[in-house]
């Protein structure tokens, strides 16, 4: 500590060259924290997914269409617990540009499946018992005001009614909220027999099933089986497990984390660049400050910490700054972005990462300086 007024003085000695090295290094965590955030946005899924579920689709392509019937057995094979099966309905809501994620299923299984989806218990009986009823996520309930027992008109884009329409209209019984930070809040939940029921093909035939196991462990072996017991059938099935689907869903969208690591490798690489730059120069133009410094009894290790510390400060003040506003920003493009893209957030992790690496830029755009200080030979260095 008795050693601070040391470090004021250098960092004050070039003020502007000081602020925008300090800018440098804000800059590049505010993008650390955003880019971050976004990466989580697209593959976020894959983290969340659970461990002890599998997704089973047609083995040709997930807009195939499976046999109701396949529910009671694949819940016959060994190492499952239990099915809930799904179907996209693809709709909109008053206006083309507002589309919404829709899926017709059966409630009570549905919510057993997915319990990070939580309802009241009103709510939730209120929904099993309304043939024509629905639930909508929190972030997509806010996005167009509905509260509970409004009538929600959905205009299909796929599904068309028994008479040729196209308009279908729901009661919302309830309003889930995200049982954990990166949950899905922006989806529309309804009952799977009214839609069944109602549209004139296509009847008893689902989307696709998520199965629950009971050992994580034995994911692949159980997936394997379930698909031997479809083999060769009119609809063969191809299971894996949600975390894998969820991931070749993403990447259809491209490798976003590869992208986003590419980015930062550059941001930070120009970034050492420069703080490595700033250090090497303050060290020369105090090579006899530090020659007396050494005349005086400062020991080579002394001198060493002195030009470490300053640079460990320079990163410290600007990266501790670009994450606390990465953050802030985050948040709001959180907000803005929520109804598109749910899971963009913040994560401790990432935040407990950027300290790591401030401090890793910290010491290295200053090790060979500070090297470089500590041998400095005294009576050569007061020749210069």
């Amino acid at each position: 500590m008795k050693y601070l007024h040391l470090l004021r003085k250098n960092l004050g000695r070039r003020k502007v060259r000081t602020v925008f090295t300090v800018l440098s290094i804000f800059v590049a965590f505010v993008l650390f924290m955003i880019l971050s955030a976004l990466a989580t946005g697209f593959t976020g899924g894959v983290e969340l997914a659970g461990a002890d579920r599998l997704i089973t689709i047609h083995k040709v392509s997930l807009i195939q269409l499976l046999p109701e019937s396949y529910e009671a057995e694949i819940e016959a094979v060994a190492g499952v617990v239990d099915a809930a099966h799904a179907t996209w309905f693809g709709g909109v809501y008053q206006d083309k540009r507002n589309f919404i994620a829709q899926m017709a299923v059966e409630p009570e299984e549905w919510l057993d499946m997915y319990p990070e989806y939580v309802l009241t218990p009103a709510e939730r009986q209120a929904w099993a018992a309304d043939r024509t009823g629905a639930i909508a996520g929190r972030a997509l309930a806010d996005r167009f005001g509905w509260e509970v027992g409004d009538r929600i008109p959905i205009q299909g884009t796929i599904w068309r009614r028994s008479d040729g329409s196209s308009a279908w209209e729901f009661t919302l019984d309830g309003i889930y909220e995200a049982g954990e930070e990166g949950v899905d809040d922006t989806q529309f939940f309804f009952h799977y027999d009214f839609l069944d029921e109602s549209h004139p093909f296509a009847q008893g035939l689902v989307g696709w099933y998520v199965v629950r196991i009971a050992d994580p462990q034995r994911a692949d072996a159980v997936a394997e089986a379930i698909d031997v017991e479809f083999a060769n059938s009119p609809t063969e099935t191809k299971t894996a497990t949600e975390k894998a689907f969820v991931q070749a869903f993403a990447n259809q969208i491209g490798d976003v984390g590869t992208i986003v690591t590419a980015i930062l490798a550059a941001v930070f690489f120009t970034m050492l660049l420069v703080a490595g730059n700033t250090m090497a120069q303050a060290v020369r133009e105090r090579t006899g400050e530090l020659a007396v410094l050494k005349t005086i009894g400062f020991t080579d290790g002394k001198v060493l910490g002195l030009v470490l510390a300053e640079s460990l400060a320079v990163a410290f003040l600007g990266g501790a700054l670009g994450l606390a506003v990465g953050w802030v920003v985050v948040a709001g493009v959180a907000a803005e972005l929520g109804a598109f893209l749910p899971t963009v957030y913040a994560r401790p992790r990432d935040l407990a990462l950027g300290v790591v690496l401030v401090a890793f830029v910290g010491v290295a755009a200053g090790i060979l300086p500070a090297l470089q200080a500590m041998r400095l030979e005294v009576v050569q260095a007061l020749r210069r």
